[in-house]
């Protein structure tokens, strides 16, 4: 397991023991070679949060793939910076309720 950065660490704590919408999340989930950072089986949303390195050309070209391969899975994505995390918490943690709720409806 890798460590945490503050902003994986700020958006875990709202997101640990069902805090959103009632679903639980895993952090640091296995999905075939890859490790999602938080990930909620019941609706397959894949949660990551990007530092500056996922900026630079070749962790990109690697992010796009490995994220297009995970899709192939179902599972849908949701990318948010640290920064946002940091500064936009409340707003990031209704973006993933609202993606949810919508996602959960029959």
């Amino acid at each position: 397991m890798k460590k945490f950065t503050r902003a994986e660490k700020i958006i875990w704590e709202r997101l640990k023991g069902k805090k959103v919408n009632g679903y639980k999340f895993r952090r640091q989930y296995r999905v075939m070679r890859y490790i999602i950072d938080f990930y909620c089986p019941e609706v397959k949303l894949a949660i990551e949060v990007d530092g500056p390195y996922h900026f630079e050309e070749y962790q990109m070209l690697y992010d796009k793939i490995r994220q297009s391969e995970i899709e192939l899975l179902g599972i849908r994505f949701l990318r948010f910076t640290n920064y946002r995390v940091t500064n936009s918490t409340s707003e990031v943690i209704r973006e993933i309720a609202d993606f949810i709720r919508t996602s959960a409806s029959p």
